[in-house]
């Protein structure tokens, strides 16, 4: 790794943020106590500096699964197919979390895997919120430093590509394509024109870095298996996401601008609902 990226990373990572993200982030990692680690947020919040009336996304970095939940089954679930998702309030914002251990934020974040959903979120900005430690912090930066020069690997890091920002869209194009998403094709291009000077700044050190590894560039069975990845992932998260079914059709009524309304049965049982919906949603283009 590149002191150059990792720098980068590291100051990036310690940007301030609002405050009241600081209060979400501590309740976190409460939540999970001494098996806690680390706090990051990334997503359209962070991007888009929006919170009120938003879900705000984090991910909880812990020691050990079994040493995060008091059930059995939970820390099976993480380990299996991970991350767990879970919904909490706090300070009047709502947000979700998902749970990885040290070791799976690091190895999800790199080359070793072909799915694309660790390493596309964290090749964008995100903060270190919380941490409990100093060696806890620098595990966190090592892995984000990881997600940029694997995203653009998975791509084709080619020269040929001369506009720095068009590489980048091209590849969050590519990882879209890898997920069942409801945004729309232009909101994979919007995630780098909301701060272009940031990824003209890691073009170069991620670029290096990325012409080191060896990453598949084959995206058609990194479609497949991300899409049923993601269903698999929604079918876990529907005993663990707390309003998970309003939360899915909120953020697709949101990104696909569709209206969707769930009857008081799709409430209760929120996996049926979602397969039930899956394909006119499909169908109609809502989710790809």
């Amino acid at each position: 790794m590149t002191a150059n990226l990792r720098d980068l990373v590291a100051e990036e990572l310690a940007l301030p943020v609002d405050a009241r993200v600081a209060t979400v982030a501590a309740a976190i990692a409460a939540k999970h106590g001494a098996a806690s680690r680390a706090v990051l947020f990334y997503g359209s919040c962070l991007r888009e500096r929006q919170l009120d009336g938003l879900m705000l996304d984090f991910y909880l970095i812990v020691s050990d699964y079994r040493a995060a939940y008091d059930k059995r089954w939970l820390a099976s679930a993480n380990r299996l197919i991970p991350p767990n998702v879970f919904y909490v309030e706090e300070g009047g914002l709502a947000a979700k979390y998902a749970v990885l251990s040290e070791a799976d934020f690091l190895r999800l974040s790199g080359p070793e895997t072909r799915n694309v959903a660790v390493w596309a979120r964290f090749a964008q900005p995100s903060r270190l919120i919380w941490a409990a430690d100093d060696a806890a912090r620098d595990r966190a930066i090592d892995a984000v430093s990881r997600a940029a020069p694997t995203l653009l690997a998975a791509a084709g890091a080619s020269p040929a590509v001369a506009d720095p920002l068009e590489r980048w869209r091209n590849a969050f194009a590519l990882t879209y394509s890898a997920e069942l998403r409801a945004e729309r094709k232009v909101r994979a291009a919007s995630v780098v024109d909301l701060d272009p000077e940031r990824y003209r700044r890691f073009t170069a050190p991620a670029l290096a870095e990325a012409a080191r590894l060896k990453v598949p560039t084959g995206w058609l069975r990194r479609r497949v298996e991300g899409k049923l990845l993601s269903v698999v992932r929604l079918a876990k998260a529907s005993a663990t996401f707390a309003g998970g079914a309003d939360y899915i059709a909120w953020k697709i009524n949101r990104h696909a601008g569709t209206k969707i309304e769930l009857s008081a049965w799709q409430r209760r049982h929120p996996l049926l609902a979602g397969l039930s919906l899956l394909p006119r949603l499909l169908k109609s283009g809502a989710v790809r």
